[in-house]
């Protein structure tokens, strides 16, 4: 916990935040302006709005997001002899993986937590929708909030061994578009992707993608236990591979 809370007290001045709050505004304002510049409504109301703002986030701005946010988690640890101090330090080296983790995996929570609040705002005041955003998205959001945890622990572990701040987020990107076409032809399959199961799960309830449109326990259950399953393999891997590392030279 108290390496958690070192971590968290680094963010302060961070440029994070900017990804943060950021990428959730630019994806809802595409979606704004690109449905108002087609004229066309939306109609089935808050689904389709619902569909145009997370169902894009999940296709690839979300990983971008996550992994933007994973190398400049990183950086500073590989900038000058911080590496050092890390490895030679008295964290162990699975506290280190796993409080990077939560770190990033908080960061995240806030990002999905913006672009929901910009979801509501949008349908209320731009598109004068009546209601409130329908309950199955509210839990397919908290449901994607324990999805995206592969996601985080993968893109925090490539930010860890990849020194480059541009080569995990390439990686992401990739990533996130194949998890798209391999969802499309190996439905559930896809799973067994880290990428595929964050994307999956903020689907849910859309009928996109393989969806079918409504929250069935039994693909809740799946995605949840595929989430920590992931979790689970990715940190400990990286734990123990951090373990073999030697201080730089």
């Amino acid at each position: 916990m108290r390496t958690v809370r070192a971590e968290t007290l680094k963010l302060r001045r961070s440029t994070a935040w900017v990804v943060v709050l950021l990428l959730p505004v630019a994806v809802a304002f595409m979606a704004c302006l690109n449905t108002l510049t087609s004229g066309e409504p939306l109609e089935d109301g808050w689904h389709t709005l619902w569909v145009r703002v997370a169902g894009f986030h999940a296709l690839f701005p979300l990983a971008l997001g996550v992994a933007l946010l994973a190398s400049l988690m990183w950086r500073p640890e590989h900038k000058g002899g911080n590496w050092n101090a890390l490895m030679g330090g008295p964290t162990t080296s699975g506290s280190i993986v796993w409080a990077k983790t939560v770190t990033l995996w908080l960061l995240t929570l806030t990002m999905q937590a913006v672009l929901l609040v910009l979801v509501v705002a949008v349908g209320r005041l731009a598109f004068g929708l009546d209601g409130f955003l329908p309950g199955q998205y509210l839990v397919a959001t908290v449901v994607s909030g324990i999805g995206v945890l592969p996601l985080v622990a993968l893109q925090s572990a490539l930010s860890l061994f990849v020194r480059s701040f541009a080569g995990p987020v390439a990686i992401a990107l990739v990533g996130a578009g194949a998890s798209v076409v391999a969802q499309q032809m190996a439905g559930d399959l896809a799973l067994l992707s880290p990428y595929s199961v964050a994307t999956r799960t903020l689907h849910l309830s859309s009928g996109v993608f393989g969806d079918a449109g409504t929250l069935a326990p039994g693909i809740v259950t799946l995605l949840v236990g595929a989430s920590l399953a992931w979790l689970l393999v990715i940190n400990t891997v990286g734990a123990r591979v951090l373990d073999g590392r030697d201080v730089r030279v």
